[in-house]
């Protein structure tokens, strides 16, 4: 029996094209630090770190933990050269990139819908951003006040795809996977949460599917569908 789900944020509760939103950010952060570190230098640096963080997979480092230390032995610098600004932008002018996202109203529907019929409700966004970024886009969204635990990247140790990040999330909510639905818009890094019995919904407005691999969803609609599909206890949300 379900007793959690599990939300993804970007392109699900928070409807955006993640591909230009992130391309934005990175706009838009470069010149809090050009008197550190040049843009030519610091985005291939901040990419080279976040690849070394998804791909890791030692469970005791944290992803913060991680990132800092590639980014810092990439860079040359010492963290409180640079950390205080990155810390500036995420403070102050980070929340004026919500202009580049699309909010939904349901999206808060969905997860107050999915409390009143029962379930616990995690935001399982890729945790590749640090709190205050994840914190600032669940208020976009409009669900920060209804959500029990969101991963963040200075608690967990795992990102998507890998099994191993879902397996932290069901423990961090104290039940098995069996127990979690995973609700997505990406095939590869949210279905891949079937593959250790969570079941999974494919929401659709803002697909992103790269083709392998080629995971199925247990039940898929719209983020208008899922609210009807949790209200009216359809697929996998029967008892």
């Amino acid at each position: 029996m379900l007793k959690v789900l599990c939300f993804d944020l970007d392109g699900t509760l928070l409807p955006m094209d993640t591909e230009s939103f992130i391309g934005h950010y990175m706009k838009e952060l470069a010149p809090y630090m050009a008197k550190i570190l040049p843009e030519d230098k610091l985005i291939p640096l901040i990419w080279d770190a976040t690849k070394t963080m998804i791909d890791d997979q030692d469970d005791s480092r944290t992803n913060e933990e991680v990132f800092t230390e590639r980014f810092l032995s990439r860079s040359g610098l010492k963290k409180e050269e640079i950390w205080p600004r990155f810390d500036k932008f995420y403070r102050d002018h980070f929340p004026t990139l919500k202009k580049y996202v699309q909010p939904s109203p349901k999206s808060r529907q969905v997860v107050q819908t999915a409390l009143d019929c029962g379930y616990r409700v995690a935001v399982a966004t890729n945790p590749v951003f640090p709190k205050e970024a994840i914190r600032e886009r669940m208020r976009w969204a409009q669900v920060e006040d209804l959500v029990e635990w969101v991963s963040v990247y200075e608690e967990t140790h795992f990102c998507k795809p890998h099994p191993g990040y879902y397996r932290e999330v069901a423990a961090a909510m104290g039940v098995s996977p069996e127990q979690c639905a995973m609700i997505g818009n990406d095939v590869q890094e949210d279905l891949v949460a079937g593959t250790i019995g969570m079941k999974t919904y494919l929401v659709t407005d803002c697909r992103i599917d790269r083709g392998e691999p080629a995971h199925q969803p247990d039940q898929e609609g719209t983020l208008e569908e899922l609210l009807a599909d949790i209200q009216k206890r359809k697929g996998i949300f029967a008892f």
